[in-house]
């Protein structure tokens, strides 16, 4: 579990702070998982941008949580960082 995990498991517990999170989860797993992944392969926001094919504003935009991309946005970012997209409902 890295920092960030304990630092969410933390925060969930005052109950205002969990209905933030349950009503936007999708959105803020999507910010994680691409600063995550990016971070991971040790991409910089411009060289994914490179690497997909979209402009870089649209991954600061993500990263930050002030745009919510299309599935067609997430299919060339999986590919850029060389993933498959899947988008099932659980």
């Amino acid at each position: 579990m890295d920092d960030f995990d304990n630092y969410l498991r933390k925060q969930l517990e005052d109950p205002e702070f969990r209905r933030e999170w349950e009503d936007h989860e999708s959105e803020y797993q999507l910010m994680i998982t691409l600063m995550k992944e990016r971070s991971a392969q040790n991409l910089s926001q411009n060289e994914l941008a490179e690497r997909a094919g979209i402009g870089y504003e649209n991954i600061v935009g993500i990263e930050n949580g002030q745009s919510s991309p299309t599935v067609a946005t997430l299919s060339k970012l999986a590919r850029g960082l060389g993933k498959h997209l899947v988008i099932r409902f659980v």
